[in-house]
């Protein structure tokens, strides 16, 4: 303790770097309650985290992707779980749970990127990672990949220090990093061609360690095997569903179609508008995409520290680039940390030219001020989505009259986990949606405009009731109890 005490006052960025995580801080929890994503996803969350903590049910499998349905691990549920718990089943925690990783992890940043490269570089890295709109927004809320971030710039941190110093502890802790960013986003498979291209460029850079390399590339892929148990067991009892649905998403999300190199390029402004908040010239950012991919080249064997991030940058990039349909801001998660350094790197580089320095503030302050213009969390009332959910189930639960119920909504039929959690933990639980067992009578939320006697939703033609006993209004919601007459 004395030792590290001992360095941080040494560190004369540090005393900054403290401020910056106070403000990111802030950032991340500045009006929570009030702007937190409670819908359908994190509805369906909460149930199955509540359900581990009761000792109801443990999923072998954790939430599915949004088209496809392709299932991650259940590492999440898991990780996260605790959170819930401590806030006495309010899923308020989960949220909480985020965006304290987040907050915490602007330390974190500042240390681990501080050891790889210098002071500079992990300062200006770590004012990017606490001001970025796109980081705060997803650290605001409970959902799997929105810890992507971390994880995968913890995988890259333990794999290159395993290339470095050999040790079978940093091989397991990447095989363990790289099986949770996998459970957290299937996005991060894209790291697996880093990866292998890192361990062949080993090999041939140390010929005489080739039995020490391949023994650590053991290591890490036994670590993984093991860490992504539960979700290969899921898959052998259930015929390689799993694996057979990935296929099928692998060949319909394709951009293979498109000209390669087109698409390469094309991301990139996509990418950076998520980046800095603004569009910029489209020109301007070929020229750096060009720039890194010759920077790459000219330092494969000068510069092994700046070779593995520009690796994992364009290689990873340029497997997301193919992957097809429009690029939502989440889709990058994995990539930001690693652009937030190269970014840092190459405005260290310019630091003693002349005006160096004056480039750089101006750089930092230009990156703060665009993605604080869409800080909602300033501009707008909040949406208190956690407390409109509950109140609606309050309602639902005072007109309950029946012992078995079902609830659904409409338009969107995975939006009612909501409602669904709140009565479940208040021992109303409903009949599950899965089920088939028919309820007494049935409760409609509908979120739009809608007609529920006439729906064509299986859940509520199947209950088949054909009259509207009761009809309240809540929120701009209106909320229908069927029966069968």
């Amino acid at each position: 303790m004395k030792a590290l005490i001992n360095k941080i006052k040494k560190d004369k960025y540090f005393k900054y770097v403290i401020g910056v995580f106070l403000i990111g801080t802030f950032l991340r929890f500045y009006r929570l309650n009030a702007f937190i994503t409670f819908l359908g996803d994190q509805g369906r969350d909460a149930i199955v985290i509540k359900r581990i903590l009761f000792f109801e049910h443990f999923p072998a499998i954790g939430a599915p992707t949004s088209i496809g349905q392709v299932y991650l691990g259940p590492f999440y549920y898991y990780f996260i779980a605790p959170w819930l718990l401590l806030f006495n089943l309010n899923p308020l925690g989960l949220a909480f749970g985020v965006a304290l990783i987040s907050s915490v992890f602007i330390l974190i940043n500042y240390l681990l990127i501080k050891e790889l490269f210098n002071e500079k570089i992990a300062f200006m890295s770590t004012v990017f990672l606490a001001f970025s709109k796109t980081i705060i927004e997803f650290s605001r809320f409970s959902w799997n990949p929105n810890l992507l971030p971390y994880f995968s710039f913890l995988l890259y941190y333990f794999f290159v220090k395993s290339l470095r110093d050999k040790k079978y502890m940093w091989s397991f802790l990447s095989g363990m990093f790289l099986s949770f960013s996998l459970q957290l986003h299937y996005l991060s498979l894209f790291f697996i061609p880093s990866i292998i291209l890192l361990y062949c460029l080993e090999l041939i850079r140390k010929k005489g360690e080739i039995v020490k390399i391949l023994k650590n590339a053991g290591v890490l892929f036994i670590s993984f095997i093991f860490f992504s148990v539960p979700l290969f067991i899921f898959d052998f009892r259930h015929n390689f569903l799993n694996l057979n649905n990935f296929i099928a998403l692998s060949k319909t999300s394709s951009n293979i179609s498109e000209n390669v190199f087109i698409l390469f390029f094309k991301t990139f402004p996509v990418f950076n508008q998520y980046v800095f908040n603004v569009k910029l010239n489209a020109i301007l950012l070929y020229a750096i995409l060009t720039i890194l991919i010759f920077t790459l080249i000219y330092l494969f064997k000068k510069n092994w520290k700046l070779t593995c991030v520009l690796i994992f940058f364009l290689l990873t990039y340029f497997c997301l680039s193919l992957f097809g349909g429009p690029k939502y801001p989440h889709y990058f998660l994995e990539l930001y940390i690693f652009y937030f350094i190269l970014l840092s790197y190459f405005l260290y580089d310019i630091n003693n030219i002349k005006f160096g320095k004056i480039i750089i503030f101006i750089f930092l302050i230009s990156f703060i001020f665009t993605n604080m213009q869409d800080y909602y969390i300033f501009k707008n009332i909040g949406s208190f989505q956690l407390e409109k959910a509950k109140k609606i189930s309050r309602i639902i639960f005072n007109n309950i009259d029946k012992t078995r119920y079902s609830i659904t909504s409409l338009p969107m039929n995975y939006s009612d986990t909501t409602y669904r959690y709140f009565l479940e933990i208040w021992n109303k639980k409903p009949i599950d949606k899965e089920s088939f067992e028919k309820g007494q009578e049935l409760f409609v939320i509908c979120e739009d405009k809608c007609d529920p006697l006439n729906s064509p939703q299986w859940d509520i033609a199947y209950f088949g009731g054909n009259k509207i006993e009761e009809t309240w209004k809540s929120n701009n919601v209106k909320i229908y109890k069927l029966i069968k007459e």
